[in-house]
């Protein structure tokens, strides 16, 4: 619990001072060093009812039922909840240890894995029911939220996390949003409580990031916020500036960089948690600070979406200051190019030639689709200076994938069978789930077959996510490699969203499905 509080403290999350003091009315504690009113709720599931059966209280619920005689349960029955998934009300003057109590479905008892969904339902059950019920007492002002684990504390912890977390960074002090503390209620799985805070503050790091105006994030300022989210923690940051950068000769990082007058930044963040020769998984994050599409410029409406095009990157400095957080017994490498696409007197022109770090060269025949450009480089170096023993890059390239899926699932290639179930294991689990799509010959033929150079940055035909897949896949030709595009996932929520996110704010996806399979890699032995 020490290194929960830490780990909560420097993300500036709300701690008490002392322990309060009951004072007055029912949940209503006064802290013992400030004159300001703690508002106790507590959120508890329902069983959704079976056939004739009255709907079932989770056991911390019935606990609660039993000490006010009935009362809740009569409640119930009376507003006619039945349990389902994400229904639910807040009844006060129920309890006088609770100012409120928030009774929110949980679905069908004892529910399990749907393979057809590839998802944990009654993991993701869980998740939705807490959310549901934590951000309804916070919207009624409670400060102190106690969470029911309905059988999944860690599950719990997560949903109620992100469901409470708010973007306060441009308001007033007097606008901020309230934010309640929250604590697992009536369950001995305290283990399971933390690992999910842990999981749930990475993933709002990444939203905070993401989210971020563009004045407010630019590489370097990316880069310092990174180095003060990672090094408390062990993590090694290293900062490359544009003297490194050039004597690497990283020139397709560079032909992008170069239409903005604000300074490419390259991070490199390793974590040492076992062995040092161990080879390390290797993570590659898209970091473009500000996408414009340079001078093939994007429309104007929705052009400020594009602040959220280094939301992959966002997810790998979460991810690293997670599995440091949870002490994971493996080594892990992040490379994340930081830059801005923009259009100017400098910027490349459509049709200019790069020469790659392994002598291939690339056309970059559309500066809309810079997300290749900028990765090419740093993937080729990466594999070159830590020889990895598997390859992950991330990145929001393309909006095949987000017609394809929406917001329902990252896309993924992979040329290893054994990584693809590791992720599609990670994202059941977590809840964010991905799903694989082909790296056939088809599309590599449509980036490589030209005349005058190697590989084109759009290549052609349609398929444009398949194509992007295609032009990394010919960078790691030695390796297990993933290829994630979080297009549909990482940037704005508006459709299909899950009701412990926030609606049209960034998302964090998928930071939780990249610490779950971390996981599954140090500890293949854990089911």
């Amino acid at each position: 619990m020490n290194k929960l509080r830490q780990f909560q403290c420097s993300l500036k999350s709300a701690s008490a001072l002392c322990k309060p003091r009951i004072l007055s009315s029912a949940g209503v504690r006064f802290s013992c060093g400030e004159n300001k009113a703690i508002t106790r709720g507590v959120v508890v599931g329902l069983y959704q009812k079976e056939g004739d059966k009255d709907p079932k209280l989770t056991p911390a619920g019935q606990k609660i039922d039993q000490r006010v005689h009935g009362k809740l349960m009569k409640v119930i029955c009376e507003t006619k909840l039945d349990g389902r998934l994400g229904r639910g009300k807040v009844f006060h003057n129920i309890d006088t240890e609770f100012a409120a109590v928030a009774v929110v479905g949980v679905g069908l008892e004892g529910i399990g894995f749907n393979e057809l969904e590839m998802l944990d339902e009654g993991m993701e059950f869980v998740r939705v029911a807490a959310g549901v019920g934590a951000r309804s007492l916070q919207q009624q002002g409670i400060t102190q939220v106690l969470v029911d684990g309905m059988d999944y504390a860690e599950q719990a912890a997560e949903g109620s996390q992100l469901a409470v977390w708010r973007f306060p960074d441009n308001l007033a002090k007097k606008n901020m949003p309230l934010v309640p503390t929250l604590e697992l209620f009536e369950s001995p799985d305290h283990e399971g409580w933390t690992r999910g805070i842990f999981k749930a503050e990475a993933q709002n790091l990444a939203r905070r990031l993401s989210d971020a105006p563009a004045n407010c994030m630019t590489p370097t300022m990316f880069a310092q916020a990174a180095v003060d989210a990672l090094c408390p923690c062990g993590i090694t940051v290293e900062v490359r500036t544009m003297d490194w950068i050039e004597a690497q000769r990283l020139n397709a990082f560079l032909m992008i960089a170069k239409g903005s007058c604000e300074p490419p930044v390259l991070l490199e963040l390793s974590y040492c948690g076992t062995a040092p020769d161990d080879k390390p998984i290797l993570f590659v994050g898209k970091g473009i600070t500000f996408n414009s599409g340079a001078l093939n410029l994007r429309p104007c409406k929705g052009m400020d979406e594009y602040r959220g095009s280094m939301s992959a990157a966002a997810c790998c400095v979460a991810m690293m200051r997670c599995i440091a957080a949870l002490s994971l017994p493996i080594n892990v490498t992040c490379i994340i190019p930081l830059c801005e696409n923009m259009p100017s007197g400098m910027s490349a022109k459509p049709g200019d030639v790069v020469t790659l770090l392994n002598g291939k060269s690339m056309a970059v025949r559309d500066l809309d689709k810079a997300g290749v450009v900028v990765l090419s480089d740093p993937l080729l170096y990466g594999q070159k200076t830590y020889l990895p023993r598997l390859v992950v890059d991330i990145a929001t390239l393309n909006t095949g994938v987000k017609k394809a899926f929406g917001g329902g699932a990252t896309g993924i290639w992979s040329n290893s069978h054994y990584i693809w179930k590791q992720f599609q294991r990670a994202g059941s689990i977590s809840g964010d789930r991905v799903w694989r799509l082909p790296l056939w010959q088809y599309y590599r033929r449509q980036v490589t077959d030209e005349l005058s150079y190697d590989l084109s940055n759009n290549g052609r035909g349609l398929a444009t996510s398949c194509l992007a897949a295609a032009i990394l896949h010919e960078l790691v030709p030695c390796v297990d490699w993933a290829h994630l595009d979080t297009r549909g996932t990482g940037l704005l929520s508006k459709y299909g969203l899950v009701p412990y996110l926030t609606a049209k704010r960034m998302t964090g996806r998928p930071t939780r499905t990249l610490v779950q399979f971390v996981y599954q890699m140090a500890c293949p032995e854990m089911k």
